[in-house]
């Protein structure tokens, strides 16, 4: 499996132009200042946090007690449960269900399970024509490309790439940049197409074990629709999306929203309780890697994920680089510590793909410790040797040197001098060294901080 260039990836993001990476960048900060307004609008809003990180430790420690729990309600529901235990299964179930049905046809409101999974592309396979109807999922679909962001798939292109796409592929005029008018086009043209589709398909947000009950959270009503239209409704599920009763999903509900948008709730938060009269519904219960992830001492934790995209938002690096960077079903912060459980080979370098700067463990709001992951990620990177020989070298030789108070002391005056002393040419060979590529290194003082301080500490003591 060929290894993600992440690098390769950020810079063609980063240096197409002079608009996308600022555009980028203002809407997720936008985003993580509505998160910070919204939250200090609760007095409680450490409180809950801690509940929801509570009830999810909880919840994922006694894990098989309650996917029993959830089956068994579900099925007295008159819901049919299924089980995937990887990805293959998952879709083989779903064109199983699918092909009994004879169905062509179906729409999809946006499942991250279902892209983990490669759903869409195997059922097209199959010759089942899939569409997908939340506005930024059906805006990749169209692009050819993966979501870049967990809760806006489609955040990093600006209003003119989407009017280029929808003149390119539903016929509508490419100079209209006004998003009103490139919203209503893509509702115009995929409406129709929700009449006659044979099945729908969706994920889901929760699922409550104590009444076999799912839910799903949406701003388009999108889900919904999907649902309730077509005869057959499919949903794949997460197994650690499951909450123990009801009542714990008040606390979730409140957090949800407010951490990914800064809004105090989904303008759609839908239950399911069971096929209505006439119709099948199916849950796909899938692990996918969830169970080995949940034995991992130090990665368990990140199953507590509820797909805010809280991190994403507030990373740095995240939003220079888009979500694209990181060629995965999950992106940002978020991304780094799950995607590896997947593969680690393939995905070995994003865990260097990040500042270590903490805003990510500040904003989740279940408590997940990011950072230290990102950081535990790196030392199992460095010990299955899957980064290059020279980068092992240069963190081997800075251990040596930052444990050696003396040894430092040497190569800083030799750094300090060689800086001064050599030639820009050599300083800034963005050959030598890619960082210096877009940096210019500052002018550096021929006193050291500990040589001043010294000098003045002995000072104040005469």
């Amino acid at each position: 499996m060929k290894k993600v260039n992440i690098e390769k990836n950020a810079a063609a993001f980063i240096y197409q132009d002079d608009v996308h990476v600022t555009e980028h960048d203002k809407n997720l900060w936008n985003a993580r200042v509505k998160r910070d307004k919204a939250a200090s609008e609760i007095p409680e809003w450490e409180e809950l946090r801690n509940l929801a990180s509570t009830i999810k430790e909880h919840t994922l420690t006694h894990l098989d007690q309650y996917i029993e729990q959830f089956v068994e309600n579900a099925e007295k529901r008159g819901i049919k449960v299924h089980f995937a235990k990887d990805a293959i299964e998952h879709n083989a179930i779903a064109y199983e269900i699918l092909s009994s049905h004879n169905v062509k046809n179906i729409i999809k409101s946006k499942s991250m399970l279902q892209e983990e999974c490669g759903m869409t592309p195997f059922l097209e396979g199959k010759g089942i024509n899939v569409l997908e109807t939340d506005l930024g999922e059906r805006i990749q679909q169209l692009s050819g490309q993966l979501p870049s962001h967990i809760v806006m798939p489609a955040i990093h292109q600006t209003k003119e790439d989407v009017a280029k796409l929808f003149a390119e592929k539903i016929g509508t005029d490419p100079n209209d940049t006004d998003p009103s008018s490139l919203n209503t086009a893509m509702r115009n043209n995929a409406r129709p197409k929700f009449l006659v589709a044979d099945a729908g398909m969706t994920g889901g947000n929760f699922a409550i074990a104590e009444t076999g009950t799912f839910v799903v959270c949406t701003n388009e009503g999108n889900a919904d629709l999907t649902a309730s239209l077509p005869p057959l409704h499919i949903a794949s599920i997460g197994i650690e999306k499951i909450l123990p009763k009801v009542e714990d999903l008040g606390v979730f509900i409140r957090i949800l929203s407010r951490s990914a948008l800064g809004t105090p709730a989904t303008q759609y938060t839908s239950h399911f309780s069971g096929p209505r009269a006439g119709s099948e519904m199916h849950i796909i219960l899938t692990d996918n890697g969830r169970s080995k992830r949940l034995a991992m001492d130090e990665f368990w934790t990140s199953l507590k994920c509820i797909r805010c995209g809280a991190c994403m938002n507030t990373c740095p690096v995240y939003r220079r680089s888009s979500g694209l960077a990181y060629s995965a079903t999950y992106s940002g912060p978020i991304g780094i510590i799950i995607d590896p459980t997947f593969d680690p080979k393939k995905y070995s370098e994003l865990p260097y793909h990040s500042s270590l700067c903490g805003s990510c463990t500040e904003v989740c709001p279940v408590h997940i410790n990011i950072a230290e992951q990102i950081m535990d990620w790196r030392k199992v990177m460095m010990k299955n040797k899957e980064v290059d020989f020279s980068r092992r070298m240069a963190f081997k030789a800075a251990g040596v040197v930052l444990s050696n108070p003396k040894l430092f002391r040497v190569v800083e005056k030799v750094a300090y001098n060689a800086i001064n002393i050599l030639p820009e040419a050599i300083t800034e060979n963005k050959t030598l060294d890619p960082w210096a590529a877009h940096r210019k290194l500052p002018d550096v003082k021929k006193e050291t901080f500990r040589d001043w301080y010294i000098k003045n500490r002995k000072s104040n003591e005469q």
